[in-house]
């Protein structure tokens, strides 16, 4: 190990000039790297890799990898960045991939590039093809996922997640999330999941998203075992990946913290019909339950997103009388 190159932040803590070799099990589905090989259409990239400086796994100290999808996101990303390379647990490693931004995004990743372990700006297909870039060049033993406008909501909540996590066996630890307004950080709308339950039912998977990838570490076997997310899927592709893994399920270690802070807005926004019918193609793709079954959620899921249209409209021509 060397010492910090700067200040030292979780990012820069526990460096190597070591490059990490991370060859998975047999029938491994995803080729790690450190950097991306050349793209002709590549804005930037740096970061502590590319001076030769790296985070490997410690005994008793997981390496755990903060990916981040960005793109026209100079609003809010300096928030973002600070939120994680604030966090008190050392053996972090921050990988941002941009999508080939024109707002002063990269100028924000640029400032903090010193203690970005690695950051590229290229175009890409969306928000899955460009986690898959993260996926790929991420050393870490767990992932966690973020976007420009989410944010770890303390500097010790890494740690606290991390907390009697066992890197050999536990493949899912899940903690909460809270969303906010755009504008108004400290004005919560609600938190995810709404109640505690240290048993995770995989059936709840059938109806909807129950493990929000905000607040999500997943094991890299994971994206070793089932592969990379699936680029046609806009809004679901963190939903599609765990229903892969259906049959098979992982134990989740849930913890009763909220991990992130999640902001309105984002791509799904006014889009709900759009992500609903995503999540039934998802479901039928993976085969989660006989199709009789499968029909009757649809149905429901349908029926209770008509329900709230509704009434919803009801309140508001209620307001305006």
């Amino acid at each position: 190990m060397i010492g910090s190159p700067v200040k030292e932040y979780a990012t820069t803590c526990m460096l190597t000039n070591i490059s990490p070799s991370i060859t998975g099990p047999a029938g491994n589905k995803v080729q790690a790297c450190q950097v991306l090989a050349h793209n002709a259409q590549r804005q930037g990239e740096g970061g502590l890799r590319t001076q030769g400086l790296f985070k490997v796994s410690h005994p008793g100290k997981p390496l755990v990898s903060i990916l981040m999808a960005v793109f026209n996101s100079a609003t809010f990303l300096e928030k973002a960045i600070l939120s994680v390379l604030k966090q008190d647990y050392a053996n972090l490693e921050f990988i941002i991939v941009d999508g080939g931004s024109t707002d002063g995004t990269i100028d924000i990743i640029r400032k903090y590039e010193h203690a970005i372990n690695y950051w590229v700006s290229e175009p890409d297909r969306g928000i899955s093809d460009a986690f898959n870039k993260a996926v790929i060049l991420a050393a870490g033993d767990y992932f966690n996922f973020q976007g420009a406008g989410d944010y770890p909501v303390s500097d010790s909540v890494v740690s606290e997640m991390m907390l009697g996590v066992d890197a050999q066996n536990d493949m899912l630890i899940c903690g909460r999330v809270q969303r906010v307004t755009e504008t108004e950080e400290e004005k919560v709308i609600w938190i995810a999941p709404k109640h505690y339950t240290s048993k995770f039912n995989k059936r709840s998977l059938l109806f909807k998203m129950p493990l929000p990838h905000q607040a999500l570490f997943t094991h890299r076997r994971m994206f070793e075992l089932y592969g990379l997310f699936d680029t046609d899927n806009i809004f679901t592709m963190d939903y599609e990946h765990l229903l892969r893994a259906y049959k098979h399920f992982p134990e989740v270690k849930l913890k009763d913290i909220v991990f992130s802070a999640w902001r309105e807005g984002g791509v799904g926004t006014g889009r709900m019909l759009e992500h609903l019918r995503e999540q039934v193609k998802i479901k039928e793709k993976n085969k989660v339950a006989p199709r009789l079954v499968l029909k009757l959620l649809e149905y429901w899921i349908y029926f209770k997103f008509y329900v709230k249209k509704g009434l919803m409209t009801l309140r508001v021509l209620d307001d305006k009388s």
